[in-house]
């Protein structure tokens, strides 16, 4: 968080928990269910500039937001294939000017919010073409607005534009530099630098990107 806060989503006991950038315990929130403020197999977590904490609320098939102490704000998603609809949300990530990106897992495609749920586009299909799908995981937004998403089961990252212009991707199936095996974690630092969770290669790759 913009605090240092960082906070912990734990997929098994649905709750998150809040910690120091010490690793001091803060508070836990969170229960098996559908309520608010109840969760079904979270799997990702997002923090924006004003400390507003945004939950992938997977099983639920929904995104619920948060105030930065764990109190329920706003709810939106069910199960489908439409707009405001997934299939197994599995993660989430926040600009700085606070539109809240969702990988839409199952539906191999990603869907851009407002920052109170409100939809604003969406892009991808199934496939291995440029801007397109096969188990987007990971999805991380750069300082300059870029979105960056880690596809498990096409072995590679694509980058986009703020409104889902396809930008350019790399990697392929390997163990090599720059290849991958099943990512699905990515994070860009401030600086720009990329970091890629390279699963089933037990490493993480650490990229510098272009303009």
């Amino acid at each position: 968080a913009p605090d240092g806060s960082v906070y912990v989503v734990e997929n098994w006991n649905s709750r998150i928990q809040k910690f120091t950038s010490e690793g001091v315990f803060v508070r836990k929130w969170g229960s098996i269910g559908s309520g608010d403020g109840q969760f079904s197999h979270p799997s990702g977590i997002a923090v924006a500039s004003d400390g507003s904490v945004y939950v992938a609320d997977s099983a639920n098939y929904r995104i619920q937001k948060f105030t930065s102490d764990g109190v329920f704000v706003s709810k939106w998603g069910s199960h489908g294939t439409g707009d405001e609809q997934f299939d197994w949300p599995i993660s989430v990530a926040v600009a700085s000017g606070g539109s809240v990106y969702v990988a839409d897992n199952n539906n191999d495609r990603i869907q851009k919010f407002t920052s109170g749920g409100g939809f604003v586009i969406k892009w991808g299909i199934e496939g291995t073409g440029d801007g397109q799908f096969n188990s987007p995981r990971g999805i991380a937004v750069a300082p300059d607005g870029s979105l960056y998403v880690a596809e498990t089961w096409n072995d590679r990252v694509q980058r986009f534009t703020s409104e889902g212009v396809f930008a350019f991707k790399w990697g392929t199936n390997g163990s090599g530099d720059g290849q991958f095996q099943k990512p699905d974690g990515i994070s860009v630092a401030p600086d720009g630098k990329l970091y890629v969770g390279d699963r089933d290669n037990d490493r993480i790759q650490k990229f510098s990107v272009g303009p």
